[in-house]
């Protein structure tokens, strides 16, 4: 396991996630509208692949720990139900959450300064485990993108998350935290 260094585009925003390997979390590709409308918002579409999705990884936010530049964190929602968090220095994405006591955290692929560990995206999270929402794709998936998630896939993923809620791995949200909380 390692620690991965977070970092907007512009460097201002700062932070790490901790303890990263491919069974520390779940990596997904989501193709849903509400990703690509966040796109949109920040002026960002080099954030989504050729289909227009998000590469996302999953962990518990005792994980994440944000250490400069929250002077630069903003939330918007698309939905009611997911905050999406970005630097608005330079509107990096940086991760979506449902609420401060929910034990997911879904951190955006371009926060993770993956090239400072010396490995590469797959190498350190693992290949996508899946994808959602396809059908929202805005072009032909390649033949080699990850199946839509199956029962196997729901059952350890909630396995996950009820193991990190009793472990305490819910809290802190780095997102939720005093200096945080007026954003949301």
């Amino acid at each position: 396991m390692l620690d991965v260094p977070l970092r907007c585009r512009c460097g201002t925003l700062t932070g790490v996630a901790r303890e990263i390997s491919p069974s520390a979390g779940f990596r997904f590709l989501c193709y849903c509208e509400h990703c690509r409308e966040f796109a949109r918002f920040l002026e960002r579409p080099d954030v989504l692949d050729e289909a227009g999705g998000t590469d996302i990884f999953q962990l518990p936010p005792a994980r994440v720990q944000l250490t400069g530049g929250t002077h630069a964190l903003q939330c918007m929602h698309v939905t009611p139900k997911v905050f999406r968090w970005y630097a608005d220095c330079c509107r990096t994405p940086i991760a979506n959450t449902a609420g401060p006591g929910f034990p997911v955290l879904a951190l955006i692929h371009s926060i993770m300064d993956v090239e400072a560990t010396g490995r590469s995206r797959d190498e350190l999270l693992g290949p996508p485990v899946c994808r959602i929402y396809e059908h929202s794709a805005t072009a032909p998936l390649p033949p080699d993108a990850p199946p839509p998630p199956g029962a196997g896939m729901f059952l350890r993923r909630g396995v996950a998350l009820l193991r990190w809620r009793v472990r305490g791995l819910h809290r802190p949200n780095p997102f939720f935290q005093s200096a945080t909380a007026g954003r949301a």
